[in-house]
């Protein structure tokens, strides 16, 4: 797990490279919003990485959004000493609340056909 101090394009460049040596063999779409850093011209995007960007201003198709909605309900309205004790429970309500099976079912969304039959 990566915990980085900052959302810029250093950061991002670190998390595509090592996101990337995950399963190296398997191609990789992240799905992105508009922000600055993941456009920066110094990105280098590694071949097994694709990144999709979402049309502006439409947090309702990113799927994050759903993860940073149960993180954010686990943790508002409580206050901490310090970084490290937020940082402690955020590393808790991860590991409580996000298994795969759980990230699946938050970020899944139900596809249809042209029949309107659902395929997922």
């Amino acid at each position: 797990m990566l915990d980085l101090p900052f959302c810029n394009a250093s950061t991002f460049q670190v998390f595509l490279d090592e996101f990337s040596l995950e399963t190296p063999k398997e191609f990789k779409i992240i799905f992105l919003d508009n922000g600055a850093f993941h456009k920066a011209k110094l990105l280098v995007i590694p071949e097994n990485i694709y990144l999709y960007f979402l049309p502006p201003y439409s947090p309702e198709l990113n799927p994050a959004e759903k993860v940073w909605w149960l993180l954010k309900k686990e943790t508002n309205l409580k206050v901490f000493k310090t970084i490290p004790h937020l940082q402690r429970h955020i590393d808790v309500s991860i590991k409580k609340l996000l298994s795969i099976n759980a990230v699946v079912k938050l970020t899944s969304y139900k596809t249809y056909t042209r029949n309107y039959q659902t395929i997922m």
